[in-house]
Formats: C-alpha cells, sequence, structure tokens
C-alpha cells in the first residue's frame, strides 16, 4: 500500500510516529511474552473474537501492554478452554501490518494507493458521495448495500445501515455458511436448536471435522463421553482417525445414506413408535415415501461407496442407542442436496426420538435479553431485496450472496446497487469465483470497508476505516447457550491502538456526518415527510421521525451496558460480568472436578427437556409448490461422477485458521506455514508428484499453484486443500502470495431453497510444474 501524504506536516507527524512505534514495546518482536520487572497487573475478562465460539478469557495487561491470555473457568460454553487461534489473538493487537488509521483511494481502484485523511475527512468524502448517490436514486436508500460477517455488533450494523439508514439490502457469511442446517431444522421441528453432543452416546458426524478445524470445548466433549463415533468424509481427517468408525464417503453423497438409514428404521420398525405417534405429521407420507423409493442399503451403496452391510450395522446401533445424536454440523454447504440432507439428518434424530432430551437436539432455555428501543424511520422511496428472487426460502436477513452478486453484474436487479459497505467480510476471499466478485466491487461508485487488517477485500475501497480489536472495545452483553445458560461480556482490556476506533464510534461519527444531509434529500422526494415538516416544522419531523441516525450513540457502550443489565437483572449480575466477564445461576456454587473439568450447573438444573409445544413437519407443502421436494428425496444428478483426468475438489480449513480473518497471524503461521493440495499416493505416483512439487489446480474459470502433500487418506478421484491462504494484498506481509484461495477456483452455484453458495460440486485438472 502506497501511503501518500498531503502535506509536509503530516509526513513529519507519520515519521514521528514510526520513530516512536521502533522504540516501543510495540515493536518487541516477543511481545506475546514479555513481562516487566516493574509491574502494573491487571487481569481483564474478554471474550475472544478469533472464531464464532467466543470463549472467555483473562487478558494480562502490565503497563498498558496486553502480555499474556488465559482462559476463564467461569464460562459454561468454553469451560477454562482457550485454542491455539485464541491463544494468538494478542498478534491481531500488535501486527505491525494492521490499518491504523482513515486512507481514502488514489488512482484505479485495486492499486493499493492510499492517502492518509483524518476522520472527519474520510466521514466527509463518504458523505459527499453517499447524498449525490441517494440523491440520484431519489431517496431509494437499498441503492446501498451493506454486509457483516459472523461476530458480535451485527445487529448494531444491521440496526444503523437498516433500521436507520433504511436499506433492505443487508448480507451476512450464511448463504456462504449455515443456513440450509439453519433452514431445514427450523422448517423441521420448529426450531434452530442446539446440540448436546456430551450427552451422546452414539454420534454420527457427516463431513464436520471437530478435532481438526474447530477445536473447541465440544470438541473435547467428545474426548469425555462414553460414546461411539462414526465419521463420513471423502478425507480421512483428524476426526476421522479418532473415530470408532471410520466410513469414507463419495463427496456429496451423505443424503443417500441418511435416506437409506430412514429407509431401514422404518422397513424394520427400529424408530421410537411412541414418539413418532405423539409428535410427527405426515408419517404416512414419510413412510410412503421411503419405501416406494427403496432406499435399501445395497442401493445406497451404489451411490456412496459404504458396504451395505455398514449401513445395515450402524442404523441398528443408532436407534439401539439410549440417546443417539446425528450431528447436524458446522460447516459450508457442499452440494445442491444439501438442504435435504439436513432435513434427513433431522429426521433421523426425530425418528429416533432424540429431539428436546439428553444427549439430542436440545430447545433449552436460553437467558433473554431486553432490546435497546430506537426509532426507526419510514423511507416510501425504499425498494425491497431482489436477491431472494427464484430462491424458495432463503434468509430475509442475509440474503443470497450469489444471487445478489449475479444480479448486479448482470445488471438484472431492478434497480442499480450504489454503494457498500463491508464490514467483517472478505467479500475477496469467501466466496466462489473471485473474477465476479471484484467485478461487483469495481462497478460501485463507493465501496467502504471497516476492518482490522489490509485484506484483499480493503484494497477494493474507496475509503477504509480502522476498525479497533476485540480487545481494545466493550461490546454489548450477550446470552450464550440454552443448555447452561449463561450471560458473557467482552470488556475493554486495553484503548484503542493508534488511531483506530470501535465500530459504534464509526458509526457515530458516520451518523453525525450523514444524518442532517439524507434528511434533506429525503424531504424532496417523501411526500409523507413533506407533510410531516408542513405539520411539525423540520426540527420536530427530523426529531420525531427517527433521522438521527446516531440516536443509539447518545450513550457509550458501556453505559448501555450497565444501564440495560442492572435494569433487567440487578447490580450484583453487572458486577460479576465486569469481574469474572460471566454471570449465569450457578456461578457462586460451581465445582472444580479436576483435570480442568468443572461442572457449571448441577445436572438436574440442566435444560436437556424443556415444556414446548412443537411438531415434526415431514412434508413440507411450500417446497412442493415451488418445484422442490416436499420429502428428503435423492435424484440422479445427485450422483457422484467425475470425468477421467479430472477431480472433485473439496475443502476445509485447519485449526490455525479462521477464514482469512487470521491469515496474517505469524503466531498461527508458525504452526501451520501454508497449504497443500492433498492427492492420492497413488495417483500422485503415476504423475511423477512427490510432496513439495509445484502443482497447477485448474477449474473452468481459473488456475492456482500450490505444493503437491500425496497421502493414501483421500481418494483416488478428489483432491482437497484449506481455506484462508493465497492473499493478493501485498501489505499482509505474512500472508501475500502464501498458498492458494480454494474461492479462485470454485465455479460459483448456489442451491435454490436457501440460495446458499455449493462448495464441492467443482472438477479439476492438475499438473506437475
Amino acid at each position: 500500500m502506497k501511503i501518500i501524504e498531503t502535506s509536509r506536516r503530516k509526513f513529519l507527524q507519520g515519521s514521528v510516529s514510526l520513530c516512536v512505534y521502533a522504540t516501543s514495546s510495540l515493536a518487541n518482536p516477543f511481545i506475546t511474552t514479555k513481562t516487566t520487572l516493574k509491574r502494573n497487573v491487571k487481569n481483564i475478562p474478554y471474550l475472544c473474537n478469533m472464531c464464532r465460539n467466543k470463549c472467555a478469557g483473562f487478558a494480562r495487561v502490565e503497563n498498558s501492554t496486553i502480555t499474556k491470555l488465559n482462559p476463564n473457568q467461569y464460562f459454561p460454553k468454553s469451560r477454562n478452554m482457550l485454542c491455539p487461534k485464541g491463544n494468538a489473538g494478542i498478534q491481531a493487537v500488535y501486527d505491525k501490518d494492521r490499518l491504523k488509521y482513515p486512507l481514502i483511494r488514489l488512482g484505479k481502484r485495486g492499486s493499493g494507493n492510499y492517502k492518509r485523511v483524518t476522520w472527519d475527512e474520510a466521514n466527509e468524502y463518504i458523505k459527499e458521495k453517499l447524498v449525490k448517490i441517494i440523491d440520484e436514486q431519489k431517496d431509494n436508500r437499498s441503492t446501498i448495500a451493506y454486509c457483516n460477517g459472523e461476530g458480535f455488533n451485527k445487529d448494531e450494523y444491521i440496526k444503523f445501515f437498516g433500521g436507520k439508514i433504511g436499506s433492505a439490502n443487508f448480507l451476512d457469511e450464511g448463504s456462504i455458511c449455515l443456513n440450509t442446517k439453519l433452514g431445514a431444522t427450523q422448517l423441521t421441528i420448529g426450531d434452530i436448536g442446539e446440540m448436546d453432543v456430551a450427552g451422546s452416546d452414539y454420534l454420527i458426524i457427516s463431513g464436520a471435522n471437530r478435532y481438526e478445524s474447530l477445536i473447541t470445548p465440544d470438541s473435547v466433549d467428545m474426548l469425555h463421553t462414553k460414546q461411539k463415533l462414526v465419521v463420513l468424509d471423502p478425507r480421512c481427517t483428524m476426526t476421522a482417525i479418532k473415530a470408532d468408525e471410520f466410513l469414507p464417503i463419495n463427496p456429496g453423497t451423505d443424503l443417500a445414506f441418511c435416506l437409506s438409514m430412514i429407509y431401514i428404521a422404518i422397513k424394520d420398525k427400529l424408530y421410537n413408535v411412541e414418539y413418532v405417534k405423539e409428535k410427527f405429521d405426515d408419517f404416512d407420507k414419510l413412510k410412503e415415501h421411503i419405501l416406494l423409493h427403496k432406499y435399501s442399503a445395497k442401493w445406497a451403496e451404489s451411490k456412496t461407496h459404504i458396504p451395505a452391510e455398514k449401513i445395515e450395522q450402524v442404523t441398528r446401533e443408532f436407534f439401539a442407542a439410549s440417546n443417539p445424536l446425528y450431528y447436524l454440523g458446522r460447516r459450508s454447504v457442499w452440494s445442491q442436496n444439501d438442504f435435504q440432507f439436513r432435513r434427513a439428518m433431522v429426521l433421523i434424530n426425530a425418528l429416533a426420538g432424540s429431539i428436546n432430551r439428553k444427549g439430542g437436539i436440545i430447545f433449552g432455555k436460553p437467558i433473554k435479553l431486553n432490546q435497546e428501543e430506537i426509532i426507526e424511520p419510514l423511507y416510501n422511496a425504499a425498494e425491497g431485496r431482489f436477491d431472494l428472487d427464484g430462491i424458495i426460502y432463503g434468509s430475509s436477513n442475509g440474503g443470497s450472496w450469489l444471487n445478489f452478486r449475479d444480479k448486479v453484474i448482470s445488471k438484472s436487479a431492478p434497480y442499480p446497487i450504489k454503494a457498500m459497505f463491508i464490514r467483517k467480510h472478505n467479500l475477496m476471499q469467501n466466496m466462489p469465483n473471485i473474477a465476479k466478485t471484484k467485478k461487483m466491487l469495481e462497478m460501485m461508485d463507493l465501496v467502504v470497508v471497516l476492518d482490522t487488517m489490509p485484506s484483499d477485500t480493503a484494497m477494493m475501497a474507496d475509503v477504509i476505516l480502522p476498525e479497533c480489536t476485540y480487545l481494545e472495545r466493550e461490546d454489548m452483553v450477550v446470552s450464550f447457550s440454552r443448555l447452561e445458560p449463561s450471560l458473557a461480556l467482552r470488556n475493554e482490556v486495553i484503548k484503542p491502538l493508534y488511531e483506530s476506533k470501535t465500530m459504534q464510534d464509526i458509526l457515530k461519527g458516520l451518523g453525525k456526518k450523514l444524518s442532517v444531509p439524507l434528511f434533506e434529500v429525503s424531504a424532496k422526494y417523501d411526500e409523507d415527510l413533506q407533510d410531516s415538516i408542513t405539520e411539525l416544522g423540520k426540527v420536530k419531523a427530523f426529531e420525531e421521525g427517527g433521522y438521527d441516525l446516531a440516536e443509539l450513540y447518545r450513550n457509550n457502550v458501556s453505559e448501555r451496558n450497565k444501564n440495560l443489565i442492572t435494569k433487567q437483572f440487578g447490580y450484583k449480575v453487572y458486577s460479576s460480568l465486569k469481574t469474572k466477564g460471566v454471570w449465569h445461576p450457578f456461578i457462586e456454587k460451581q465445582k472444580n472436578l479436576g483435570n480442568n473439568l468443572y461442572e457449571y450447573y448441577p445436572e438436574e438444573k440442566r435444560y436437556y427437556s424443556v415444556d414446548k409445544k412443537y411438531r415434526v413437519k415431514c412434508y413440507i407443502e411450500k417446497l412442493a409448490k415451488n418445484g422442490s421436494d416436499a420429502l428428503p428425496t435423492w435424484h440422479d444428478s445427485y450422483d457422484f461422477k467425475v470425468k477421467e483426468n479430472s477431480f472433485r475438489m473439496i475443502t476445509g480449513r485447519y485449526v490455525t485458521s479462521t477464514q482469512t480473518a487470521s491469515t496474517n497471524n505469524v503466531m498461527l503461521r508458525d504452526l501451520e506455514a501454508t497449504n497443500h493440495i492433498w492427492i492420492n499416493d497413488s495417483v500422485a505416483k503415476k504423475l511423477d508428484i512427490e510432496e513439495g512439487d509445484n502443482i497447477a489446480v485448474s477449474s473452468s474459470i481459473a488456475k492456482v499453484v500450490i505444493k503437491a502433500y500425496p497421502t493414501n487418506k483421500i481418494a483416488p478421484n478428489v483432491v482437497w486443500f484449506a481455506h484462508g491462504f493465497g492473499m493478493h494484498s501485498d501489505e499482509l506481509t505474512n500472508a501475500f502470495g502464501n498458498g492458494a484461495c480454494d474461492n479462485q477456483i470454485i465455479e460459483d452455484s448456489f442451491e435454490k431453497v436457501y440460495g446458499c453458495a455449493t462448495m464441492h460440486h467443482t472438477d479439476v485438472q492438475i499438473r506437475k510444474l
């Protein structure tokens, strides 16, 4: 990134700051272990942000410098555990490449040339661009798209851009992550539920790699419980190695395995008859459908490559177990049948009676937090979202990324998207066919990125706003877990470094700058607002109409937390959150059982089963009316077929990677330096490929180069490599050009129930260089 200063004064300021940095503790490469002789030590509770699990910890702060991160024994969700990513979170603060001050682009988009500006200059630039865009679009606020990945503050971000500014076009990670799972569960049993892995005595996992890609306390639960573990995966992962049964399966055929389990359970009446009689709707339709299609174990063997006798064995063991669980997974969508695959898993659990009971899918009793109220303006000219056209359900909140992108670049949307605000979303890495994403961003009149790092997406921005890291801010209190519910608070560990700001302070500054000018645009086009101004006067119409975009930020986060928590729960709970970072009803009575095991809730107080009215819906009429399958069904188009001299590419991630957010983290790079392509060793031998050789991997849309890893742990017609590598931003000095990016060559296709990107349908060719 070429930072071009606009004056000698600013140049000297930059020089001075560099000199201070070079002589300060921030420049110390051993900052993560540094201690001082004369110490002012504090241990401050915080919540991790290195993955979606949000484990609790204590940060050791010495003379305003974070020197160590430790686990928090009070949090039932993380249970005194901090994984490698969590420990490396300290590097997010002290990464020398992090964004330090606001930047405005110079030259062509994507060139990486920026000038350093003040916050006011950045906000003024955004105001001028945005007011012009909204005016040209006659107050259609949905001409602005905005996105935010998983994590805290998403709801506030939506309130600001959706509720206050008025855009309908919010996009999140759901359509490139979990929406089919969430939707399938919600539509089948009326709730997304939570999986009680620790309470299960027989666990089946399809593809989710809990011992390698995401090591969290519920992964550790699997080690401490007496359960049989069966793993289906095209690749022999660490989870597969630790399983009692590893069943190698053809990619995309897990649905066939599930259909066969349902067939055997119904045909031989292995299912929980009483539960089905009490809770199921349209069981007769499911029974007729499954038996008519004859989804036998022999049939499933022809699809999955799993021996029929093994399918029979696993099915009978599963339904004979006391607390069986077919784990629904926490991973991306793989294939066109993913929604029906997830539906089939829910139905298998339901047939076994493993809903709303220990070891199954539980509803639990989460602690409900009161919501802060704000006034949201009504914008008559704001149009609705368009990316759910052609999608049967979809998420009205997070939409469908690939459908949205296709409509924007093809100009088939009913109105243009002129501006995009991007936070916690690396669009240039996180979805298939990066070339299309680049084209979409190049079409924008304004792209604003809020980020901590100079990511590939940040390099496409007109304005970069440096957000502080999770250890430099306090966030709003959050409710966690259904089985052992608790409240947790991310406390500010140190003040934001450089000129970075919290998201709340960034939006507050934008809100103050934009409120009146955007109100004036609405007053030009909105007849209802014109009538309100005539009746009330401009000032009162502005105030009572909710046009103050910074309304939520009249109080800072600390004040908002204190007011909300003490009003709803009392000061004692607030005090616990500030000193321990956590509160739950039994926090003063929790027991240390030894060997780093804790009892938080007494067994009899855990919410395995709750009084809840629900039905298991076998048949979904809306699917049938929209040309889809009302019941899980196999189609010949789902068969696994790969052309000669081609390979089905599948993807995943290492435990050291959180998508691309941690790719520049030097502590994690020390554990996993780069990614490699897994190739079956017999295939590699025929192609004269050895470990470490450079391999060109080509699909129909692009080519990448990656180092080879021949192994017998993958099938001959499948290759695999990890997501989170192959960065193109040369400002990421530890990540630039390291390894290959999977989404550069994955073809863009999405299933039509929720509009989710399918990640495991691309065939590739490989060649030794």
